[in-house]
């Protein structure tokens, strides 16, 4: 058992973070009391956390936050990618104390108290990321003691009890689980300094876009170049969605595995079959590999963080050869052994480990990518993919170039 006391003895109550294989690290709570359990990974992202604790992909996991100063711009109402808080815990090594952000609403540790999010600072997070690359992501507990109490032995065997009861990601259908309810309207564009968000008030476009767990920041994309948005729940049958009569339809990004998503994956392939533009994002890239025959695979290190290079193998336009550097979510990827028997087609590579960052289909209207172009890492590194389903779109009604105005 390794167990971390770095920091244990500042005012904060105590917490103890302990993983399925009996490690242990203890340090101090930042945010609600209580238990909370998931897969820990690893984020390498210097900024971002709110958007990260409120992407609907992080949904039952506890994200290790590997840069040391995390909170000190505090929180900002408008910086979050969802209703609330998905992620199951946090992990850092420090919170500042003080944030300094004119957009700052309130500090990190009162916004993780406010959402119930259990969390835990001071601890070594370069030692923790170190063991979960060589032991790969497991699950993990965060507990959070009440004022006065101490970490006793009892403690720390509950904590690894409950870190090995935790239920595995693979296997695990979670687009359900955090989707919409019911479909709505999205119109609200990208954010403009010193006038907020916008509205798409003249769109030309009518994108129909499956929640799986999507980020606010993509639709806003979306209705930035045109797009009038109908968000439709993770289980909306395609037949549902043809009624719409849409210009394209958009995968949305989301948590878990994808293959039990079998719901998915079935309005995936009769979308594919009627021809119609589709884009997707993530899972939703995942869901369209498995719906064309391709197939995936529960990744050894998974993908987390705003600096992951991602290289274009296409050759037909300006951004053949171009690398990007982009924000990435994901623990599961598409198997490259598949691909000839699918007619998809490998268009972006990840060049960390050469896992397909990107697949088109060879003949129909359709594309996707494992990272997040919405995310802005570079910072516009991959806003072309926008673009580009917009092209498509374009093209199949045969809408004039004239018409732009994004």
């Amino acid at each position: 058992m390794l167990l971390s006391l770095q920091g244990s003895s500042l005012t904060n109550p105590p917490a103890i973070l302990a993983l399925a294989d009996g490690t242990v690290f203890v340090g101090n709570s930042i945010g609600a009391l209580g238990n909370t359990v998931g897969e820990v990974v690893f984020n390498t992202a210097m900024s971002g956390y709110q958007e990260i604790l409120t992407d609907p992909s992080y949904c039952q996991q506890l994200v290790t936050l590997t840069y040391p100063h995390i909170g000190n711009y505090g929180v900002s109402h408008e910086d979050v990618e969802s209703e609330k808080v998905y992620a199951a815990g946090l992990i850092i090594k420090d919170l500042p104390l003080l944030a300094s952000n004119f957009r700052s609403s309130m500090p990190l540790s009162d916004y993780l108290a406010r959402e119930g999010t259990v969390a835990i600072a001071n601890i070594d997070t370069r030692q923790l990321t170190r063991h979960l690359r060589n032991k790969g992501a497991q699950n993990g507990c965060i507990m959070a003691l009440a004022e006065g109490e101490l970490v006793s032995q009892s403690h720390i065997d509950k904590a690894i009890a409950l870190a090995k009861a935790a239920p595995n990601m693979a296997g695990l259908d979670l687009a359900k689980v955090v989707s919409v309810g019911k479909s709505y309207e999205w119109t609200q564009t990208e954010w403009k300094l010193g006038s907020g968000y916008g509205v798409q008030t003249a769109p030309r476009f009518h994108v129909v876009a499956y929640d799986y767990g999507v980020k606010k920041n993509i639709l806003r994309m979306l209705a930035e170049r045109g797009a009038r948005i109908t968000v439709v729940p993770a289980q909306t049958p395609a037949d549902e969605v043809l009624k719409f009569k849409p210009d394209g339809v958009f995968l949305s990004n989301g948590p878990g595995d994808p293959e039990p998503c079998d719901y998915a994956i079935t309005a995936a392939r009769e979308l594919i079959a009627s021809g119609i533009p589709t884009f997707g994002i993530c899972l939703g890239h995942q869901i369209m590999a498995l719906a064309a025959g391709v197939k995936t695979f529960k990744m050894q290190q998974s993908h987390h963080g705003a600096n992951h290079p991602v290289k274009d193998l296409t050759n037909d336009d300006e951004f053949g050869g171009r690398v990007s550097i982009t924000s990435q979510n994901h623990g599961f990827a598409i198997s490259a052994d598949s691909l000839p028997d699918a007619d998809v087609e490998i268009t972006h590579l990840n060049l960390n480990d050469r896992t397909v960052a990107g697949l088109r289909h060879k003949s129909l209207p359709l594309f996707s990518v494992q990272y997040h172009p919405e995310a802005s890492p570079g910072p516009h590194d991959a806003d072309y993919l926008f673009e580009q389903f917009v092209d498509l779109m374009r093209t199949s009604r045969q809408q004039p170039v004239a018409s732009e105005t994004y």
